[in-house]
């Protein structure tokens, strides 16, 4: 059984190609747009390409097109100059805008349940704590293969490398990005269990 009807696939698609817009519309700088917002390109043509091989659940689906929107936000003010995280940051006293680390922790929360839709929908693994121990570690791994690219992009392109790196003159950014996206990896596999495994059956994906 389909995960997500057709309607629902072209709400995705609307909601996902009209934030796009904006994010595009007068951003901080077009090449900081490209770099942030290119994950969300690839993510949501993959998305459209395998809605019928492989559709996801619609869990998935949405907590996907929330990433994709966290990126697009990046993207159009760079994740250090977001206003709603300026105005948090005002309020609790921060010295930085945090919302790279909101991104960083859906770099984990989210992929996580990706992985994990994808680990038992294949068998790949026969133990649950195998299964969480490898979605764990293919996160980490991801993050700090992100991490790698922003500093590769940093040594190609100065006019891009602040904005992109968005540090904040934070000494352990880079390892606070990976620990946010360990956390968030963690927060997904211990919150979003059992909600996940009853759309996996009610969709069909797994007895």
């Amino acid at each position: 059984m389909a995960a997500i009807n057709k309607t629902l696939q072209y709400v995705w698609m609307a909601i996902f190609v009209g934030v796009l817009a904006w994010s595009a519309i007068g951003p901080h700088d077009y090449p900081t747009w490209w770099l942030e917002v290119l994950p969300a390109l690839i993510g949501g043509a993959l998305i459209w390409y395998t809605r019928d091989t492989f559709p996801l659940t619609r869990l998935a689906y949405v907590l996907i097109l929330i990433h994709c929107i966290i990126l697009m936000v990046g993207g159009h003010y760079t994740y250090a100059e977001v206003p709603l995280f300026d105005w948090i940051g005002e309020q609790f006293g921060h010295t930085r805008n945090n919302y790279d680390k909101l991104g960083h922790f859906a770099q984990g929360f989210i992929p996580a349940l990706i992985t994990r839709e994808i680990v038992i929908r294949k068998n790949v693994f026969n133990s649950s704590k195998w299964r969480d121990f490898f979605i764990v570690c293919f996160c980490l791994g991801f993050s700090a293969f992100y991490e790698l690219i922003e500093w590769w992009v940093a040594l190609l392109s100065e006019e891009a490398a602040d904005s992109f790196l968005g540090t904040q003159g934070y000494a352990w950014d880079t390892q606070s990005d990976m620990a946010w996206a360990l956390f968030g990896a963690i927060a997904s596999l211990v919150l979003l269990r059992k909600l996940h495994d009853k759309q996996l059956q009610a969709d069909g994906f797994i007895a």
